[in-house]
């Protein structure tokens, strides 16, 4: 296997793999979409060649397409055996690449999906790039993706998770790591006519490349990846932390100099790296980007639309369409899961607000109603950056927020004040937006009164730097056939900082919970169409969460990420029935704050 680059830095001419040398694997290969027959694989390398990828009996050659001088390709590999183990290699210009014969887990495999109704999904968000020497330990503590992937080096092919969902904060464009800081200073000397406060963060499309290639290339993680599959969807931080909180704080972005810059950079590398996988191979004969740069014969046209599109996305959201759904197995009791865009299309008009546009809505409830023909949904996963259902004080204080912030519910002073406050402690989930929660409700409502309601909706979720799970149960409607559930699982590997955490806790007291409760209602807020409770956390760590389906039956597995004798590992927290009554803890499980945070 050639050399690799180090992360974000392109070979130099005269070393290997620079011009005149074999082409290399700069960044992959990741494992995108996998159905029963049909598999996706990303690549990034550097220069233009042609990519090969080889399963079972199946080769299929692309070259790649390059935008801002990066070379891509995406290879689609159709009539794959179903239920089938299918090591694949990767080959530059027909020279193999990965994997790598000095790596410590073994080669990647692309796993099929199975005819029956079963599904292992791991899931989390929040990953911020440090290294895994004692201080980044100290400092960050273990990472759960590379704690997962040394559990899997271990463990039997049955027990891995069949997909990975990557709920958000994949990449810190605001907060990038220290080495990163320190090359972006460098890269943005200060100017003595301007001071630039974001002199230490991504600007454009090439240093967004440097962040995918620090976040992606860490031994552990760049073999998971190309052995699970992925689903991922942008949150705050592949822009700026509380990205479209408010109308007041879009005008406040728009009007910094660096903004537009980095809108194009976000949406344009996000479409390369992370959307483009999330599309099946259906989806991406029907996408007109992906089939300009395939065939435009200029860099710089595929260029100039490429930002063109990125720019368009921003400026006109419903121009794009960034929620997705994917089936998993192939039965007559399907799985879906449907991701909801819950930041780029809000529309943030003060008496108007919402999480997602209305002809992303439609979208979304069309896919959560609808399963394929001769199926009914069995299990419908619902997965959204930011939490439905909050821990009740932070709800109620979020929605008091915008009733007072937006809806001028209290006068010009209260309105400035409670913008402030939104600001400061990112108040800016579903329940800061009460009329899609409420929307998202009535959803919930129409998918359980269904004529076969599925056994489960699970909401999966991020952001918050705390992990729960939480039952829920619809006001005025009979589910007795339908578990409801928020999972939320935060960090992958950032820790929530110790005052934030204790003002967390504190909202928590039932005092200080009927407080809010109170100002919500004389805010005007009204009751939910919804109750829930807190059934396992919160906890404050590095971890990940795993649904287990098999049939009806749903539970979940919580795993805490730690160090021991400088390695990191898993250790199981708590297993939990979904679908019925049933928890297996591995320590402490009740509600409130936990031994483990």
């Amino acid at each position: 296997m050639g050399p690799t680059a180090p992360a974000g830095e392109p070979p130099a001419a005269d070393e290997p793999g620079g011009a005149g040398g074999a082409p290399r694997l700069l960044l992959g290969p990741l494992l995108r979409y996998v159905n029963a027959d049909s598999a996706t694989v990303w690549v990034e390398t550097d220069r233009p060649c042609e990519v090969a990828v080889s399963a079972d009996d199946a080769v299929v050659r692309e070259p790649t397409w390059t935008v801002h001088g990066h070379h891509y390709a995406l290879v689609v590999l159709t009539g794959l055996p179903g239920a089938a183990e299918l090591p694949y290699e990767v080959h530059l210009d027909g020279a193999p690449v990965w994997p790598d014969p000095a790596g410590a887990f073994g080669p990647s495999v692309i796993r099929t999906f199975r005819h029956d109704e079963t599904l292992r999904l791991s899931f989390g968000s929040c990953r911020q790039c440090a290294d895994v020497g004692p201080r980044g330990l100290k400092d960050f503590g273990a990472d759960a993706l590379a704690a997962l992937a040394a559990r899997m080096a271990t463990t039997p092919h049955e027990e891995w998770p069949d997909a990975l969902f990557l709920a958000g904060d994949q990449i810190y464009a605001d907060d990038p790591s220290p080495a990163l800081t320190a090359r972006l200073k460098k890269a943005h000397p200060p100017s003595r006519r301007r001071r630039w406060p974001a002199r230490a963060e991504v600007r454009h499309f090439e240093e967004y490349t440097w962040l995918y290639h620090e976040t992606w290339t860490e031994p552990a993680v760049r073999w998971l990846l190309s052995t699970v599959p992925t689903v991922m969807v942008l949150d705050d931080h592949d822009l700026r932390d509380d990205w479209n909180t408010s109308l007041s704080w879009r005008r406040r972005m728009e009007r910094q100099p660096w903004w537009p810059d980095r809108v194009t950079g976000a949406f344009a590398s996000y479409w390369v790296y992370q959307h483009l996988g999330n599309l099946s191979p259906r989806e991406l004969g029907e996408d007109e980007m992906f089939a300009l740069v395939r065939t435009a014969g200029d860099d710089d046209r595929r260029t100039r639309a490429l930002d063109e599109f990125a720019r368009r996305a921003d400026d006109e959201p419903s121009s794009v369409r960034w929620s997705f759904f994917r089936d998993f197995g192939d039965s007559r009791l399907g799985i879906r899961l449907v991701v909801v865009d819950s930041r780029c299309s809000r529309r943030l008009d003060p008496g108007n607000r919402a999480m997602v546009d209305d002809a992303d809505w439609r979208w979304v409830a069309e896919h959560a109603l609808t399963p394929r023909e001769g199926e009914r949904i069995g299990h419908l996963l619902i997965g959204t950056t930011v939490p439905f259902l909050l821990p009740h004080g932070v709800h109620h204080l979020e929605g008091w927020s915008e009733a007072v912030a937006s809806g001028g519910a209290w006068g010009r002073g209260a309105a400035w004040f409670a913008e402030r406050v939104r600001r400061a402690v990112d108040l800016e989930h579903w329940a800061a937006f009460r009329q899609s929660f409420d929307a998202l409700v009535d959803l919930l409502g129409a998918v359980v009164r269904g004529p076969e309601p599925p056994a489960s909706v699970l909401v999966l979720s991020g952001d918050i730097h705390s992990s729960y799970t939480a039952r829920a149960r619809l006001r005025g409607v009979e589910h007795p056939a339908t578990a409801v559930h928020q999972l939320t699982m935060s960090p992958f590997r950032n820790p929530m900082r110790l005052v934030v955490r204790l003002a967390h806790e504190a909202l928590e007291r039932p005092a200080v919970r009927r407080f809010w409760k109170r100002m919500a209602l004389l805010a005007g807020v009204g009751e939910e169409g919804i109750e829930w409770t807190v059934q396992h956390g919160p906890w404050f760590t590095n971890g990940v969460m795993t649904i287990d389906i098999a049939g009806p039956r749903a539970s979940v597995e919580i795993d805490r990420a730690e160090v021991n004798g400088g390695r990191q590992h898993l250790r199981r927290a708590v297993t939990a029935e979904l679908t019925g009554g049933a928890t297996h803890p591995a320590a402490s499980t009740s509600a409130g704050p936990s031994p483990l945070s």
